[in-house]
């Protein structure tokens, strides 16, 4: 059964350039390691994160408040399609799961847009299964169309307790690479109580749309940059 430490308290997340939420925090005993995608075919797992949950964040209030990573895959051609959105969740802080929205938004000029997916611009509502932690798995199915860059995100959508927690991982080196969404705008990602971890557990699977198989130089190219 998997142990949490009993560190927990009540504080403001602030997000640069943003309207600040509260946040309640649980940090993952032991830097705990989070389940690796299985071995897909003609598939690529993008991710900024070690793998390693250190905290868990729940909104007070959620509803419009996204977490998310930009990724680029301009430098493995063929993989344009969209296909699983990974998100590191856990139960906490209650039992069972409650479920919450994802979305894939635009990411030009340096910071994330609108909503490309779902086409209809309404974030898709998804039910995590399973154990009661880990990353779930969440089909998107969606090619990307004239872009590369792209911002995968989470939205809480119930709030507290009623609702699931994300997940930070344990590295203290910010990537650079996720946001929040929060009155009206994005800005990076940051909470005052659990910096310097800002890295958020979230990732996408995609896969070659020509139905190529993986070339060892396309994985070094997307190690280089994701790993």
């Amino acid at each position: 059964m998997k142990k949490f430490a009993l560190v927990i308290s009540l504080v403001a997340c602030v997000a640069v350039g943003a309207q600040a939420a509260d946040v309640i925090v649980e940090r993952a005993e032991g830097n705990r390691s989070i389940p690796e995608a299985t071995g897909l075919d003609n598939t690529v797992e993008l991710k900024w994160d070690t793998g390693f949950a250190h905290w868990f964040l729940v909104w007070i209030t959620a509803s419009g408040i996204f977490v998310g990573n930009d990724f680029d895959v301009s430098t493995v051609k063929t993989y344009g399609g969209l296909k699983t959105m990974r998100v590191a969740l856990w139960d906490w802080p209650n039992t069972g799961w409650e479920g919450g929205r994802i979305a894939v938004f635009s990411y030009a000029g340096g910071v994330p847009g609108s909503i490309m997916w779902p086409t209809n611009g309404t974030p898709k509502f998804v039910m995590p299964t399973g154990a009661t932690s880990g990353f779930k798995d969440f089909d998107v199915t969606y090619v990307l169309q004239g872009t590369k860059k792209f911002t995968a995100a989470w939205e809480q959508f119930y709030n507290y307790p009623n609702a699931d927690s994300f997940g930070t991982d344990w590295n203290p080196t910010f990537s650079g690479h996720s946001w929040m969404y929060t009155g009206g705008s994005w800005s990076l990602f940051y909470s005052e109580n659990i910096a310097p971890y800002r890295n958020v557990m979230i990732r996408m699977i995609v896969d070659n749309e020509q139905n190529e198989a993986v070339s060892p130089s396309s994985i070094g190219r997307v190690k280089a940059l994701y790993y």
